[in-house]
């Protein structure tokens, strides 16, 4: 049953069970990169499974990112394939309590200003945004180590790659008008570190 499915990962999982780890693999202007997401499932529960859910069904993988604002964050999370999108945008997930500010390296679902709008789309906050905090934008995560000094050479593109434009065309649209964008080539969970609980 998905009850004692739960207790034997808990289980196995022990103490990290409220912890993962996802790595992103990706291409900046740079080059081939990589940084990591911890996430913490006790920060937002709801984000953190919907988080977990996207990455186990690849979700992120061959993906763009197309809003990136150098004083504020960078956002990404919306599928190449268009079927895809119209497949998760109906799946909006409960809203979290905030519990953590959106500082910098932490990273968020974005929502609409409707009630319980998160689906897929994230951002990751390049500076200290606690405005966002009475807002409820819920962080569920942040970037590990030094793995902002690869999120800041993502690809400057503005705003001006279109969403809805994204959502009904996906990488067809962002390819053929927007080829400098930097990507997700794939996001895996990973395994926690030795020594860490």
């Amino acid at each position: 049953s998905a009850f004692r499915a739960a207790i034997l990962g808990f289980s196995m999982a022990g103490v990290a069970a409220n912890t993962f780890r996802v790595k992103f693999e990706v291409e900046t202007p740079d080059g081939p990169d990589e940084f990591v997401i911890r996430a913490h499932e006790d920060w937002a529960p709801n984000g953190a499974a919907r988080f977990r859910e996207l990455v186990q069904a690849q979700f992120y993988d061959d993906t763009r990112f197309f809003r990136v604002i150098p004083s504020f964050m960078v956002q990404f999370g919306l599928s190449g394939t268009p079927e895809k999108n119209a497949e998760w945008r109906a799946k909006t997930i409960q809203d979290d309590p905030v519990k953590e500010s959106n500082k910098p390296g932490y990273i968020t679902f974005a929502k609409t200003g409707a009630p319980n709008s998160r689906t897929t789309q994230l951002f990751i906050n390049y500076v200290d945004n606690a405005r966002l905090d009475g807002m409820g934008f819920a962080p569920f995560g942040e970037v590990e180590g030094d793995g902002m000094s690869v999120v800041r050479k993502i690809f400057n593109c503005g705003e001006r790659p279109n969403q809805a434009t994204i959502q009904a065309q996906g990488n067809t649209y962002l390819d053929a008008d927007f080829p400098k964008l930097s990507k997700i080539i794939r996001a895996t969970i990973v395994p926690l570190g030795k020594d860490e609980p």
